[in-house]
């Protein structure tokens, strides 16, 4: 039940009626009309800007169309009262039974309360992390994780069909440094003093690599060149960095559907058949580039390359996708990556990127658009960068990476849960502090334990429930009389519940789940406010020992905030507290 869908249903129907009656000319576009909350609650349940949006082309004045429209609304069974505000805003007050029907609502539709249809099936890629595999995860990986994996849960909610994909940067130089650095690693486990020399890993995640290598090859590549050993040993050390990889996520709670190697576009002539699929299109050809002003890019050269003409779909410059040495370019196969999504049919593509990566914004926005004909979307999504903090100062390097703080250094120190719900606390492109202290807090200012407190307040009010032997079955509260719940602050916490459906719609069209932890913290603030009057007010208690009536409609409001909030967490990929420790 989206109650605002159906009041914006009932205000469109209202206007058509209007027209009919000749109110209104006919013609009108009635798609930009809305229904949502008023910017000041003191206002009214709902707004809508109807009479502003129609006005011009109905060739009338915008109060004189929200005064008759407020004349029909107010004789509804839902609507108590419809008044005109400024030049043509109508605000409107709904009927108790209204909201309080929307706790009969989530009971009867338990964590699916608010489960859309806005996707309509559609099939969406989200691709996340795709981290080079030479290395545990680190801080900055385990943003875009999260961030990814709730943005996958997001849109499934909302009636998308999703796939998860990891995209394996192992065709690139990166994996030869790797080898390199496994090697060495290898003479180390054979007794053997090694240096490791600027650009190779240093970290002690690779001496138990050296050490699987030893157990599978024996003494075979001590003292050979690489020639002998180089492709074995970075086959086999970037499938055990993908292992590492895999339960890094695992640990964050993150599954992927699909690992895709981009070394599977090499020799295999996907990366010709993509940029044969543009040059049909006339976007190839060859050329020599203006040098760019300020810092030169690594792709440019002074000389003749194959380019992509990928300015006439929104780029800046075009692009090279070809070195005059016959070499592809960086941008090659990751053209040829986003052909084979558009060849798999996805309807839409989600790439989420570092904060490092925000000038392949547009070229890819350009490739995907020539690629599909401007057919397919692609939406790129920025993580900025988190900044650790412990005892009032930043968190040091972990020693078993060598270089920077590791996800398991994260996870380990305050659990998935914190971590998951921590770095959707801001928006993608903001930086996040992230203070070890802070978010194990038990306060207001927590807003991981804010949330999960609400829930299991809820579970602590079933159990006393049960020890009181009051009766809060599933079958009592969908029977409860929720005309009871008639106090302001009850009725508050029921709008609140009634955003949800609507608040999920707006985050997926937006691809923000931190829209998600934030309406969580809102809505945990009024369950919590309701709680805390009712320390002062008994009349509010959710338990009322001598009223079974009345305690199962409490219990039923509070247990509907319970399914609200675990259904968010669900989203985030956060498990519901049942009791705080």
């Amino acid at each position: 039940m989206n109650l605002f869908a159906e009041m914006r249903s009932l205000i469109v129907t209202t206007l058509e009626q209007m027209v009919r009656d000749g109110a209104l000319p006919e013609g009108l576009n009635f798609d930009p009309i809305t229904a949502e909350p008023p910017r000041d609650a003191a206002h009214g349940d709902m707004a809508t800007n109807a009479a502003m949006v129609l006005a011009k082309p109905a060739g009338l004045k915008p109060r004189d169309i929200a005064e008759n429209l407020a004349g029909k609304l107010t004789g509804h069974p839902w609507v108590t009262a419809a008044e005109v505000a400024g030049p043509g805003f109508l605000n409107l007050r709904l009927a108790p039974d209204v909201w309080q029907g929307i706790a009969r609502a989530v009971l009867d539709a338990g964590t699916d309360f608010g489960r859309g249809t806005l996707g309509e099936g559609l099939r969406v890629n989200v691709e996340y992390v795709s981290a080079n595999p030479t290395g545990p995860l680190h801080v900055g990986h385990t943003r875009g994780a999260v961030f990814g994996d709730a943005l996958a849960s997001l849109l499934d909610f909302a009636g998308y069909d999703v796939t998860r994909e990891y995209y394996i940067n192992d065709g690139g130089a990166q994996v030869d440094v790797l080898a390199r650095s496994v090697y060495l690693r290898y003479l180390e486990a054979h007794g053997q003093e090694v240096a490791f020399e600027d650009g190779t890993y240093p970290g002690d995640y690779l001496i138990p690599v050296g050490q699987k290598l030893k157990d599978k090859v024996g003494d075979a590549f001590v003292g050979k060149g690489e020639q002998f050993w180089l492709e074995e040993v970075r086959d086999f050390a970037t499938e055990e960095m993908m292992d590492l990889i895999r339960a890094d996520l695992l640990a964050l709670g993150v599954k992927m559907d699909v690992f895709y190697s981009e070394k599977s576009l090499y020799g295999t002539g996907r990366i010709e058949a993509a940029l044969e699929d543009l040059k049909g299109k006339g976007l190839i050809y060859d050329g020599v580039l203006e040098p760019p002003k300020g810092k030169k890019p690594e792709d440019w050269e002074p000389r003749e390359q194959t380019l992509f003409r990928s300015t006439e779909h929104g780029d800046d410059v075009d692009r090279p996708v070809m070195k005059s040495d016959g070499s592809w370019t960086y941008f090659a196969p990751d053209i040829a990556y986003h052909y084979d999504k558009v060849q798999r049919g996805f309807d839409a593509l989600i790439d989420v990127f570092g904060a490092d990566h925000g000038g392949y914004v547009k070229r890819m926005k350009a490739a995907v658009s020539a690629l599909s004909d401007g057919k397919v979307p692609l939406d790129i999504k920025l993580t900025q960068l988190v900044k650790l903090f412990k005892n009032g100062e930043p968190f040091k390097m972990s020693k078993r990476a060598g270089t920077f703080v590791t996800l398991r250094d994260v996870v380990d120190q305050v659990g998935p849960d914190v971590t998951r719900f921590v770095m959707l606390t801001r928006k993608n492109d903001a930086m996040l502090d992230f203070d070890f202290d802070k978010v194990m807090e038990q306060s207001r200012e927590n807003p991981v334990f804010y949330v999960q407190y609400a829930h299991a307040r809820v579970a602590s009010v079933l159990r006393k429930a049960a020890e009181a032997g009051i009766p809060a079955d599933e079958a009592t509260l969908k029977a409860a009389d929720l005309s009871l719940l008639d106090h302001e602050a009850e009725l508050g916490l029921l709008r609140k519940l009634a955003e949800w459906p609507r608040l999920v719609e707006t985050a997926a069209r937006s691809n923000e789940p931190h829209r998600i932890a934030f309406y969580l913290y809102e809505l945990a603030g009024d369950f919590h406010g309701l709680w805390n009057r009712g320390n002062e007010e008994t009349g509010l208690r959710f338990l009322q020992e001598d009223d079974p009536a009345t305690s199962a409609a409490k219990i039923a409001l509070a247990r509907s905030a319970a399914i609200v909030i675990a259904a968010g967490l669900g989203i985030l990929g956060v498990t519901p507290a049942q009791e705080m420790r």
